[in-house]
């Protein structure tokens, strides 16, 4: 696989101009293709993106983090691309661990490879260590197998796979629905372990809202998926 040709990186942001531009810096030392999706920002985010090499794309006002994935998959489709390796736009995901998604593709064939964070968080905030912890667990019972690390955001996707499947979601349960939905399709799905690195800034995800709207996701798409 000539990765750099059949892949491209999909950056969701909101208000991410601290980092972004080192972000950038540091995927296309491995993938050229960068396609960053401005999810509203009212900071540099959009500008400091298309000065570090990346590919824009502004939504006009906030509409998640799901929805900014899914237009930079889209886009990532049109351009081409056959694969889409995802990562968050704070800095936390590690550019040198790029190449072990790739590496991992090729060795078993996965459609879906998720990074694992889980075996060393020592430098993950305790709240959402045990918040990772317990979504994973019940994704990992109704899914019948051991899902290690539901909620991480560095994956490495097949976009034709993708493309065949059913996915609403808009926020922060983006991740959850992606790996039932390619689960539920037989796709395989593997783990490879990533470093994380957390910074001062403040979380994106609202403890209230984000959390009864994952419940409300969960109550809809655990019926659906136990049909299936």
């Amino acid at each position: 696989m000539d990765w750099p040709k059949q892949c491209a990186a999909v950056v969701p942001c909101l208000n991410e101009a601290a980092g972004l531009g080192s972000v950038v810096e540091g995927v296309r030392r491995y993938l050229p293709a960068v396609i960053v999706v401005d999810d509203g920002s009212s900071d540099a985010t959009a500008a400091l993106a298309e000065a570090a090499g990346a590919e824009v794309i502004r939504h006009p006002h906030t509409q998640g983090k799901g929805a900014a994935l899914t237009t930079g998959w889209r886009r990532a489709r049109e351009r081409g691309f056959r694969w889409a390796l995802c990562l968050d736009g704070d800095g936390q995901h590690a550019s040198e661990d790029i190449p072990n998604f790739f590496q991992c593709a090729a060795d078993t064939g996965a459609t879906l490879i998720i990074g694992n964070r889980m075996g060393n968080t020592g430098a993950m905030p305790f709240v959402r260590r045990w918040v990772n912890r317990w979504l994973s667990r019940r994704i990992s019972a109704l899914a019948g197998r051991e899902l290690p690390d539901t909620q991480c955001g560095f994956r490495l996707m097949d976009l034709p796979a993708w493309s065949r499947l059913s996915v609403e979601a808009h926020h922060f349960e983006i991740e959850s629905e992606v790996l039932l939905a390619f689960l539920a399709a037989d796709e395989r799905v593997e783990f490879v372990p990533v470093a994380a690195h957390y910074k001062r800034q403040q979380s994106k995800i609202h403890p209230v809202r984000d959390s009864l709207r994952w419940f409300r996701w969960w109550r809809r798409v655990r019926a659906t998926f136990r049909r299936a």
